[in-house]
């Protein structure tokens, strides 16, 4: 007797085709509806002016981007979305809707509205790339935490231990380049080092040549979907070579100067890694600015949150009021100053993005600002009548 074979929508997740690329029972219910109007799933694996590459059941194909809505940043389809394209014979297969995003990687474009840029969407993983090569730069750390600890796809995520996430992608911080560093004591040190801004963050240092840490990270992206992040020359691509097991992705040598790479990678791919899991590469960051990142700055600085806690006045502003549990332990040594001030920093800086779409927010920064030139204005007068 003559069986026909199973159409893949009729397969159990496990099964299907799209498995290896992420495919599970809750994106086969989210989808029921459009293969019930005949479309078929997939997931972006690359996305070029326009067009981007999606794996089907039946391949990888070309799909044109045109019907999802273009004119909304945040709508554009981008690597990692699940998608509901044209069945084969149409030429071209459009990508007719994105499905809900379960967690995504946004910043704010370089424009000057306040827009969001999806830069990786669907993702379990922020692997923040850091280069051993050039000296650390914990700001920058500090403000791709605060993205990744952001990027649910509407709660904020709740930190519920040292290594927990309630909800989102998981950061991890890999210090690339790992054999550059002469010796094992000063490579503990910048571990130390980055312990303490990421605290409760996992920091694995790496190196594609001696292939340590390797290892570690390829066991944890072997659990769902990750994305490598950093700046050119942080070594993304040769890393995700060492994960992949072959040279998939092109590399460049840094400048021995500054440790500067060029963009090898211009988009983000999406690839299947061997041992499981997908991987996302992507270009080097220039500028990573903060977009609706609130919770992640709170959680990058959670120390401070703790130490404001327990301040005389529920509203210090951690300047110079008595009784400030902040500055005390400043000046006890147990928080170092540049923390404070990069926490001003991001919190000042978030504020800007929010407030160019929240009038209340524009209103309140407004009267605060009268009242400390108020405040300012008033003091001086004070001074001058001391003087007098």
């Amino acid at each position: 007797m003559f069986n026909a074979p199973l159409h893949p929508s009729s397969l159990s997740a496990v099964q299907h085709p799209l498995a290896v690329y992420g495919w599970d029972e809750g994106w086969e219910a989210e989808f029921a509806s459009y293969a019930a109007q005949g479309l078929v799933p997939g997931r972006v694996v690359r996305v070029d002016r326009g067009q981007c590459d999606v794996a089907t059941p039946d391949g990888v194909v070309r799909g044109d981007t045109a019907f999802v809505v273009p004119h909304d940043p945040m709508k554009v389809v981008c690597t990692g979305d699940w998608v509901a394209v044209d069945p084969e014979g149409g030429d071209p297969r459009y990508a007719r809707t994105i499905l809900p995003r379960r967690t995504a990687f946004v910043r704010s474009t370089s424009s000057k509205r306040s827009e969001g840029q999806v830069l990786a969407s669907n993702i379990d993983h922020i692997i923040i790339c850091v280069s051993l090569a050039v000296e650390l730069d914990l700001g920058r750390i500090e403000r791709f935490l605060a993205l990744a600890m952001s990027s649910s796809s509407g709660e904020a995520l709740l930190r519920t231990s040292a290594d927990s996430w309630e909800s989102g992608a998981q950061p991890l911080i890999a210090l690339t380049k790992a054999d550059l560093v002469p010796d094992v004591t000063g490579l503990s040190y910048l571990v130390q080092d980055v312990e303490t801004t990421a605290p409760g963050v996992q920091v694995i240092p790496v190196s594609s040549t001696t292939g340590e840490g390797v290892e570690v990270l390829t066991a944890i992206v072997s659990g769902g979907t990750s994305v490598l992040l950093g700046v050119s020359g942080a070594g993304k691509s040769t890393l995700a070579n060492a994960l992949l097991g072959e040279d998939v992705m092109d590399v460049q040598a840094t400048r021995d100067v500054d440790g500067k790479g060029r963009h090898t990678t211009t988009t983000r791919n999406l690839l299947v890694v061997p041992g499981g899991g997908v991987l996302i590469d992507t270009p080097g960051l220039r500028g990573v600015g903060l977009w609706d990142a609130e919770a992640g700055v709170h959680q990058v600085f959670s120390e401070i949150e703790e130490l404001a806690a327990r301040c005389r006045f529920h509203d210090c502003a951690h300047e110079a009021e008595p009784g400030c549990a902040v500055l005390g332990a400043i000046e006890d040594g147990t928080l170092p100053e540049r923390r404070l001030d990069s926490y001003r920093k991001l919190i000042r800086e978030n504020q800007r993005i929010v407030a160019k779409t929240d009038a209340r927010l524009r209103a309140e920064i407004r009267r605060d600002w009268k009242l400390k030139g108020a405040q300012g204005r008033a003091a001086m007068e004070a001074k001058r009548g001391r003087v007098r």
